[in-house]
Formats: structure tokens, C-alpha cells, sequence
């Protein structure tokens, strides 16, 4: 059965696709989620004016996502963490904690943006990727230090004044 997809659907099509698909998946689920039509010179022709405004509409989201990744690239963070003696981290750092970084310093950004091999457990500089779309990407530096407390300045305690007798 050849159906007009309306959306882009994975491995099968892109809108304004006329595709050949099996009746059953077309009448049990393309059809009633209104992902695809039947392919008519009417259907056709409206399919294609929604298809020119989603590509107008992917054209300004990817304009804002590049604004967004000229942005971010080249920042640099910090981000203070409890380790040992040898610069081993207690704990990791992880996509999130980079995120709040980056929010600190006025650039938002999505942790499921910020792509790591590994999580970060060592005291050191490291450059993390952060990809927008598959071809728009940004490189961040993350300065990982350790964690200071200040644990020389106690406060003493207060001398209670003797008091005066009349």
C-alpha cells in the first residue's frame, strides 16, 4: 500500500515521501496517528506546504542552535571537587554538574548535550564535546579542582565578661 508520510519517520521516510508499506501497518498505525495519508494530487499538494514550513522551521531552530554552539565554544569552567591526596575524585563528574558549570557562567546547555567517553574522576583539565545537531558541534574546557575547605579558621569562643557586683 503506498501512503504521503506528513512527518519524518525512522527508517521508513521523510515528509512528503510517497512510501509502499504493508496495509496492516498503514491502517493500524500510520493512518490513525495521522502520520500518513493517502497519496491524492490534493493530499500531495498540502503535504508539500507543510513540508516548506518545516523546512523553514528546522532552518531557524539550526540558525539558533549554531548561534548557541559559537557561544559555547572555547569556554572554559570550574568545577570544585572533593579528591584524595593523589587527585583522585571521591565521587565523578558527570554531564549534569558540567551543565551547571556552564549555566553559572550564563550559557545554557543540555546535559544530554554534553557528550563524555567516561566520567571524569581525576583533578585535571579536560575538553568536553558538546553537540547540538550531528554537525554542529562546540569543544568546552572543564577545569576539575580539588575542593577547599577551609578547616584552618576555627572560630574561638566567646569569653564570657565577668560580671560587675554592686
Amino acid at each position: 500500500m503506498k501512503v504521503l508520510l506528513k512527518r519524518n519517520i525512522a527508517k521508513l521516510g521523510k515528509i512528503g515521501d510517497v512510501v509502499t508499506v504493508k496495509p496492516g501497518f498503514a491502517r493500524n498505525y500510520l493512518l490513525p496517528q495521522d502520520l500518513a495519508v493517502q497519496p491524492t494530487p490534493g493530499n500531495i499538494k498540502a503535504v508539500e506546504e507543510q513540508k516548506q514550513r518545516y523546512l523553514e522551521q528546522l532552518a531557524k531552530e539550526r540558525a539558533e542552535l549554531q548561534l548557541k554552539a559559537e557561544a559555547v565554544d572555547g569556554k572554559e569552567v570550574t568545577i570544585s571537587a572533593r579528591a584524595n591526596e593523589e587527585g583522585h575524585l571521591y565521587g565523578s563528574i558527570g554531564p549534569a554538574q558540567i551543565a551547571a558549570a556552564l549555566a553559572e557562567g550564563g550559557v545554557f546547555v543540555e546535559p544530554s548535550n554534553i557528550i563524555l567517553d567516561n566520567a571524569i574522576r581525576q583533578l585535571d583539565k579536560y575538553d568536553v564535546r558538546v553537540v547540538f545537531a550531528e554537525d554542529i558541534t562546540a569543544s568546552v574546557g572543564v577545569w576539575v579542582v580539588p575542593l577547599r575547605e577551609d578547616t584552618d579558621v576555627e572560630e574561638a569562643p566567646a569569653e564570657e565578661a565577668p560580671a560587675d557586683e554592686q
